[in-house]
């Protein structure tokens, strides 16, 4: 099969490559490295099934070129993080939207299979737990910023199923929970890679709140098993599946568990909600997912714990720091060397 990933270069894109890649699929990438990384793929470039381009998806001559070589389209690029969204809410809106509808018009024209992905944030303040993908959805004050992000994804959602509807494009909805693992960077507010880093270089590790707003973390390379199983079932298209871990934990559990693994000296502080983001940033308390639906279907079942997420995290900064400590080779303090 051939494939097209857009944000190919992003954290779970690139681990779909690899995945597809191990499976004799023929692989193009296409994003623009706002928030993805060509580290990420950069050992990809060699294998003869990897191609890859940088541009932007909302380019829709070089989007509609791609979607016309392959066979399928996994549409995963958008703007991710709460710092990013808080920070960058046009663009998080533009962006989102604007690159959907650039992929669905692509992929509808030649009646290509697409799988989107959307995100847990979409269910926003309900207290409906577990979630479900049939449930009410609860957004909060169009005042308060952080909420565009899952008005944007919420909007891509109804944009898919409509396409589908109106169209007939073969289109499945996947809302991620927390996916977690190699290559996640903390730039943009991801919370196992943050405490990670904060603990691994002697720094305070940093609770927003009081910590107890809990999560289920799912691995990533679990999720790329699921991502693909839910291609290779016709009958997914029309629907909305979530994915994610099956453990709650707590952030403040989180933080402590990360200290330990780490084996790091560093104090556990918690920050006021306030002081991280914006005054009456909301989140949610807990975010539960309910998998019965995908695992009904292609049989998913998480078997990555906790521990090995955050070890796998730990292995990945260290890996990530002595690439960086490569770059320079120091012939004397005045001349380094740059290395290709």
């Amino acid at each position: 099969m051939r494939v097209l990933i857009t944000g190919g270069a992003g954290f779970v894109g690139s681990h779909l490559a690899d995945a597809c890649l191990l499976r004799g699929d023929q692989v193009f990438v296409l994003d623009d490295l706002s928030t993805g990384s060509i580290d990420n793929i950069e050992y990809l470039k060699r294998h003869p099934y990897f191609h890859y381009t940088i541009d932007r998806v909302q380019n829709a001559r070089v989007t509609a070129e791609l979607v016309d070589r392959v066979d399928m389209v996994y549409h995963l690029a958008a703007e991710v993080g709460v710092r990013r969204v808080i920070d960058s809410p046009i663009s998080t809106i533009e962006n989102n939207v604007q690159a959907t509808e650039v992929v669905f018009n692509a992929a509808a024209k030649k009646g290509k299979r697409v799988l989107f992905t959307s995100t847990s944030e979409v269910y926003g303040l309900s207290t409906d737990l577990p979630y479900r993908e049939d449930g009410n959805i609860v957004m909060g004050a169009a005042s308060k910023g952080r909420w565009s992000y899952a008005c944007s994804k919420a909007l891509d959602e109804f944009l898919a199923l409509a396409y589908y509807h109106e169209r007939q494009m073969p289109v499945t909805v996947v809302r991620l929970f927390n996916t977690v693992g190699p290559r996640q960077t903390g730039h943009y507010g991801m919370v196992i890679p943050s405490l990670v880093q904060q603990a691994m270089t002697g720094k305070p590790i940093t609770v927003f709140g009081d910590g107890s707003q809990s999560r289920c973390f799912g691995f990533v390379k679990d999720v790329v098993k699921a991502l693909i199983a839910l291609m290779e079932k016709p009958e997914a298209a029309g629907q909305i599946y979530n994915i994610g871990g099956s453990t709650e934990l707590s952030i403040l559990q989180l933080a402590q568990r990360v200290k330990v693994l780490t084996g790091s000296e560093s104090p556990i502080v918690l920050i006021p909600y306030e002081d991280a983001y914006e005054s009456g940033y909301e989140d949610m308390p807990r975010r539960v997912p309910d998998t019965s639906k995908l695992r009904n279907l292609v049989g998913f079942a998480p078997t990555t714990g906790i521990d090995e997420i955050i070890d796998s995290v730990m292995r990945s900064f260290v890996a990530r720091q002595e690439r960086s400590a490569q770059r320079f080779v120091p012939v004397s303090p005045r001349h380094p060397v740059r290395v290709a």
